[in-house]
């Protein structure tokens, strides 16, 4: 697997197709060589996603009347080679889906180093009363799982209020680390004496009978 900084070197080089003088998109290659299956002997290939370059307009024609097949052809050129190839496509969306976008990693890259950083931060997070870590891993999707769990472990164990409403309005897609996290929440609540209204859901006194922020009568 290529580096984040392979990633951006490669996705900063500019290429150009020679046939409709488009700059080339750097994209992932296949897991295997459709030729051979012997590979690509590159993660990456810059191609030319140009849906006017004539060898790719043209190419639908040429490969039905000739192989009686849907596809095309699209020019595509690997690191460190000075001349490329012409390569079949099966479909329009063909490298569409795997083009390497520099921004795109960069904030990839910001995500994980901050998602190391809170990890360290979880050790004395309770001491230093420090909800940051805690709340931010618990809802990024993309952290480890180990780490999230762990987290909402330490949300009980920090017993603030605080950290409730984050989490309230965050769509989990790990049903796990909700169960673990509303648990938490259940904690909290039940140690500081508090419920949530179930009309407006902002959090009152555990024993009120008319919730304070919308005026429902509660049972």
């Amino acid at each position: 697997m290529l580096s984040y900084e392979s990633c951006i070197k490669y996705a900063q080089e500019k290429h150009f197709c020679p046939h409709c003088q488009t700059r080339l998109s750097c994209c992932e290659t296949p897991p295997f060589h459709i030729g051979d299956g012997l590979g690509w002997g590159s993660d990456v290939m810059f191609v030319c996603l140009n849906d006017e370059c004539p060898i790719y307009s043209k190419g639908w024609k040429h490969i039905e009347e000739q192989y009686g097949h849907v596809g095309s052809y699209r020019y595509m050129l690997l690191p460190g080679e000075k001349k490329g190839d012409i390569m079949m496509v099966g479909s329009r969306e063909a490298f569409t889906g795997c083009i390497i976008d520099p921004e795109e990693l960069k904030k990839q890259d910001i995500r994980y180093q901050d998602e190391q950083e809170s990890l360290k931060e979880l050790a004395t997070c309770v001491e230093k009363h420090n909800l940051r870590p805690v709340i931010g891993l618990i809802l990024d999707e993309c952290a480890g799982l180990q780490g999230r769990l762990k987290s909402c472990e330490l949300l009980a164990a920090l017993n603030d209020l605080a950290g409730i409403d984050p989490i309230r309005n965050h769509f989990f897609t790990n049903k796990e680390v909700e169960r673990n996290a509303n648990m938490a929440i259940n904690q909290i609540l039940e140690a500081n004496f508090k419920k949530e209204c179930p009309y407006c859901t902002e959090i009152i006194k555990k024993q009120a009978k008319l919730c304070m922020h919308c005026g429902k009568e509660l049972i």
